[in-house]
């Protein structure tokens, strides 16, 4: 008899793990870390084999990668596309090959290949009598993504084979990937449109490949290493994995430089050693080596296990970029909105080379859903190489003394009382003049979508801060030159210059104005929709909620949230001083525009594959369309992309159509 516990385990793991394979194969966003992930799969492996009766036909232990997406035409692999088991030590690697000896003996004198284990996303190329057909990716296994298109615009996979021997018929199979070099590229230009970076190079290769217009895909400079050829109708003169390759090699295709044959398992182990000790000077993503064995007559003789993963190959997984540390307290950061978001001060450790003291904790529930706790040992990755991370505590090394952490119910910079609203998961502090907001504030307030204030970052504004100079927004128009160049690393030009750029910014559009002031609720969409509707800030000021609401992408949330900022006193102290410092408080009225977008309405959210916010906005307002910030019974479609949240559920009780980033881009045609 199964206990119940078992059985609760094995159906939250189930559900879990199917969540997260979503997420990371479908969705391009991973919510777990590999780390994470492994061990839950290990976990619910072990309770199958322990309970055979809970391994239902459905469970992710016997599924292959993801959902093929729905915008994208299917194609069937001619033969499929299986996964790979994991060893995470040398002992786990030894056990391996014990198996496969029981099946096939001469396997322990038949040598290996081993290969860099690519962070990318694996495809599928198919080749008759030589030329490109087509190209898919891996899907759940059987049925991939036709992105041909998009994968003849990668440099590294020929269309036309060289040489000669060739099968009529096959697939080669191979790993597409982003060059760490253009992916951190990629990621500090989303940072400074203001959109989320991508959590690695993986997720963002995939979405390239993705996309409906290969000139987006061709712009991300994708690479790509081939590592096996399938014959269908023919054969390969190639008798071991080794020869294969370098045939491959001979065909026109990239094949990874570092693999290499090893005779027995002890060289194997010295060359993973090796390839662990290169990880850092990689120009591409890799988690760890896959070992196979290499003769191909004895492949196709230890064959595969329940139709996902090859008995003939193994995924040697190095260590992920974790560490062990203390969680001595948990604070929170105020953000320019006024959102209280609470993060950890740990005891100082290094991961990857850094010295990590802190990570976020992202918001209250995710405290409370992670049961993390002051004086927890924690384990701590660093997500997407860049943002420190808690996985999540270490429960068996409790011993009583951790406290549970209460949400503060005041703002800890200025002890206004804390709100937190229906539906949201942060809670905020509603002082729109807040001290622990002006920081983020004045940044944002400066930023290129906002007044475009040149010159004026962070460390400026902190700068300026620090000395006393400027206390809110309006502050900055009063400051001179001859104030500046008496501060550190301002010279008499810098300063002048700066000076001048602010004054530069009293033009900016009544648009520009309300997105820089950080009202909540209002980004840059629905800032340009309130200045279109009101023409004047007077007539902002004055108008009630339904007025607000009224305005086109507005509706009843956002109407509230702007009435509560507008009627605030400390609100209206900072507006009439920066009407009196000559700031526009008016929008230029500009005629609609028409195209195969015209008279929709399209809300944006979630971490878009290829493109910024702020240029898939552009694209839809040029085709005629128009973006809102909020899901209403007005809005014509969602724009989706990873970790949508409550908009795409919103979208679903209206029954608002939900697409992706490149059927939006299908629609919306060129770009003019």
């Amino acid at each position: 008899m199964i206990p119940q516990a078992v059985r609760a385990e094995a159906a939250a793991l189930h559900e879990q793990i199917a969540r997260a394979n979503r997420a990371y194969y479908e969705l391009d966003a991973p919510e777990l870390s590999d780390a994470e992930w492994d061990r839950l799969f290990r976990r619910l492996q072990a309770i199958e084999t322990e309970y055979p009766e809970l391994a239902s036909g459905d469970s992710p232990t016997r599924r292959v990668g993801g959902t093929p997406a729905t915008h994208l035409p299917k194609h069937r692999h001619l033969r499929p596309m299986l996964s790979l088991a994991n060893a995470f030590s040398d002992e786990e690697l030894a056990a391996w090959e014990q198996r496969n000896a029981r099946i096939a003996p001469t396997v322990l004198d038949a040598g290996y290949t081993v290969e860099v284990k690519i962070d990318g996303t694996a495809v599928c190329l198919t080749y008759a009598g030589g030329t490109l057909v087509t190209g898919a990716t891996r899907g759940n296994g059987a049925v991939g993504e036709d992105v041909t298109a998009n994968l003849r615009t990668i440099d590294d996979i020929p269309l036309e084979l060289r040489g000669t021997g060739w099968p009529a018929l096959m697939e080669v199979r191979g790993e597409v990937y982003f060059p760490l070099e253009s992916f951190r590229k990629l990621n500090a230009r989303r940072e400074r449109e203001g959109e989320p970076a991508f959590a690695n190079p993986r997720n963002a290769a995939a979405g390239a490949l993705r996309q409906l217009d290969p000139a987006t895909t061709r712009s991300r400079r994708l690479r790509c290493f081939a590592f096996q050829a399938v014959p269908i109708h023919g054969t390969l003169t190639a008798t071991t994995h080794a020869a294969m390759l370098a045939t491959l090699g001979r065909w026109g295709f990239e094949i990874e430089p570092h693999h290499a044959r090893c005779v027995d398992l002890p060289q194997v182990i010295r060359h993973v050693a090796a390839i662990e000790q290169l990880l850092p000077e990689l120009p591409f993503g890799a988690d760890g080596v896959v070992v196979k064995v290499d003769r191909r007559d004895l492949q196709e003789e230890l064959g595969t296990i329940s139709d996902r993963e090859p008995r003939w190959a193994i995924a040697r997984k190095f260590a992920p970029e974790v560490a062990i540390t203390r969680l001595l307290a948990i604070r929170v950061n105020v953000g320019r909105t006024g959102a209280l978001a609470p993060y950890a001060v740990l005891e100082p450790v290094e991961l990857g080379g850094v010295t990590i003291s802190s990570a976020t904790l992202h918001n209250e529930d995710v405290v409370a859903q992670k049961d993390v706790r002051v004086g927890d040992w924690v384990e701590v990755i660093r997500a997407g190489e860049v943002i420190p991370k808690i996985v999540g505590p270490l429960r068996e090394r409790r011993d009583g003394s951790e406290l549970a952490w209460t949400p503060p119910a005041t703002c800890p910079a200025c002890g206004t009382p804390a709100v937190r609203y229906p539906d949201e998961v942060m809670r905020y502090c509603p002082n729109p003049v807040c001290p622990g907001r002006t920081l983020e504030a004045i940044s944002h307030f400066a930023s290129r979508d906002a007044m475009d204030i040149r010159g004026l970052g962070e460390e400026r504004a902190r700068q300026l801060l620090g000395a006393g100079l400027i206390h809110s927004v309006a502050d900055l128009y009063t400051l001179t030159a001859e104030q500046l160049a008496r501060l550190d690393r301002f010279a008499e030009q810098s300063a002048s210059q700066l000076v001048v750029a602010i004054a530069a910014s009293k033009a900016q559009p009544l648009s520009a104005l309300l997105y820089g002031l950080g009202i909540r609720h209002v980004g840059k969409t629905v800032a340009q929709a309130l200045a279109r509707h009101f023409g004047t800030l007077a007539r902002l000021r004055a108008a009630d909620e339904p007025a607000i609401a009224a305005a086109h992408g507005a509706g009843p949330t956002i109407a509230a949230a702007v009435r509560a900022w507008a009627a605030d006193p400390r609100t209206t102290a900072l507006l009439d001083r920066l009407v009196s410092l000559g700031l526009t408080t008016t929008e230029p009225q500009a005629s609609p525009g028409s195209g195969p977008l015209t008279g929709m309405t399209f809300v944006l959210t979630g971490t878009l594959p290829t493109l910024t916010r702020s240029e898939v906005a552009s694209r839809i307002e040029q085709a005629g369309g128009t973006v809102t910030s909020s899901v209403s019974k007005k809005t014509t479609t969602l724009v989706a992309g990873g970790d949508a949240g409550t908009k795409l559920d919103r979208a679903r009780r209206f029954g608002v159509e939900v697409i992706d980033e490149a059927e939006l881009l299908r629609r919306a045609g060129p770009q003019t």
